[in-house]
């Protein structure tokens, strides 16, 4: 499952489903929605079904009023109830900033401002996301971006659900995804002039997990200012969350399936390694950073060997590329392997083992080559990787100091090597 939801006017429109619960539950998809203003949706375009589709009844706009009489509202429809809650009181221009402001510290003193001043809406816009869940009806929220007062809300609801920390901080970022499409927009709104603050429209995890500590150093917990600042029973309403937004984990999954990529995949394959590198991220990973492989380099590696999805059902689950040669880790070698990169899941929604099952299937197209190795390599600084490898069988046979990935500094990586059978 892709959690974003494509939409033409909509950049930021994301399904809250598939996060997995601490204790083994995961969030149910198509009932909790974030995304950027809904005030660009029109009547009577793809877009308006699309939306109407997905049978919403409460839409909460968090956007102040001179917002929504500049900008526009969600049309009216009787299929849903429309909530103006404008959580932010202190209004600031994050396109007209200074290159010296640094976003995170920035942007966490700003949440704190609206975690603080917006007690009455927050607390209103919580009541609502459990009066929903209760009428088992699914519910959107939104601001302009759906980044800074979306992502706020969206943190405290997925803290009362229980959904792990690090997760709270991915979702943040997967805003990440949508940056360049919201600057370009606020570019066309804006006679294509660039905004003076670099860190506009960015999400980094970083400023999502500073925040969550500002709020632990000053309440002492996520659910500690939902009761004190709130004034919210947050055992009550946690039970209440829990109760109708989570489910069990699944136990069968469809089949794996693979397919070879086509150029008309690189777009996906983008999206997909970006998702991957923000979930590394936010685990603490240092691999992948969003946005180093474009829909060229996915191209070219088609051209050049091939790249390769998994599908589990309707949905994407996976993905990998094969290389028939890998001069810049291995140097000149016979023709007596083949090269695994680039292996990616979908975060939270692969069915498990995954991974290991792309490996194998990798594997076999190898051998079918009549080729007897399987060689694959890892950031020499990345032990969990290097130990997921090798708990798939392969071996680490040596180190390379100086590989050149294109990204314009070299860096050392791990050689591992399979012999197939």
């Amino acid at each position: 499952m892709d959690r974003h939801i494509r939409f033409d006017a909509l950049h930021n429109f994301r399904d809250l489903g598939g996060y997995s619960t601490a204790d083994g539950h995961r969030v149910r998809p198509g009932r909790l929605y974030r995304t950027d203003s809904l005030g660009k949706l029109s009547e009577g375009t793809p877009d308006w079904s699309r939306f109407l589709s997905l049978d919403i009844r409460t839409v909460i706009d968090l956007r102040y009023p001179w917002e929504i009489d500049t900008a526009g509202r969600i049309p009216d429809d009787p299929s849903f109830a429309y909530h103006n809650l404008s959580i932010e009181h202190r209004p600031y221009n994050q396109a007209g900033l200074g290159p010296e402001a640094e976003i995170g510290p920035y942007l966490v003193e700003r949440y704190l401002e609206v975690a603080e001043d917006g007690t009455k809406e927050i607390r209103r816009a919580l009541e609502l996301v459990a009066e929903s869940a209760k009428a088992d009806q699914p519910l959107v929220f939104h601001c302009a971006s759906g980044k800074d007062r979306t992502g706020l809300l969206a943190a405290l609801i997925l803290g009362l659900l229980g959904v792990p920390e690090p997760t709270i901080t991915e979702d943040f970022s997967l805003t990440e995804l949508a940056a360049p499409a919201l600057l370009a927009e606020w570019k066309a709104r804006n006679a294509g002039r660039t905004p003076t603050w670099p860190g506009f429209g960015r999400a980094p995890e970083s400023v999502m997990r500073l925040f969550l500590t500002a709020l632990r150093t000053r309440y002492g917990s996520l659910e500690g200012y939902v009761s004190n600042a709130l004034a919210l029973d947050t055992e009550a309403l946690s039970a209440t969350l829990r109760t109708t937004l989570l489910e069990p984990r699944p136990t069968t999954w469809p089949p794996l399936t693979h397919r070879k990529a086509t150029p008309a995949d690189a777009g996906l394959l983008v999206h997909l390694r970006d998702s991957a590198a923000l979930w590394q991220l936010a685990h603490g990973i240092d691999q992948w950073r969003p946005g180093e492989k474009d829909e060229a380099h996915f191209i070219h590696r088609m051209r050049e060997g091939e790249v390769w999805l998994a599908h589990a059902g309707d949905h994407v689950a996976g993905a990998w590329e094969l290389w028939w040669t890998d001069p810049a880790a291995w140097g000149p070698r016979p023709a007596d392997a083949g090269y695994i990169h680039r292996l990616m899941t979908t975060p939270h929604t692969a069915p498990p083992g995954t991974g290991r099952r792309m490996l194998a299937e990798a594997e076999s197209r190898i051998a079918a080559e009549g080729r007897p190795y399987a060689r694959l390599d890892c950031l020499a600084s990345n032990p969990r990787l290097r130990a997921y490898y090798e708990s798939a069988g392969y071996t680490v046979v040596g180190e390379q100091r100086a590989k050149e990935g294109g990204l314009g500094s070299p860096y050392a990586v791990t050689l591992l090597e399979k012999r197939l059978a």
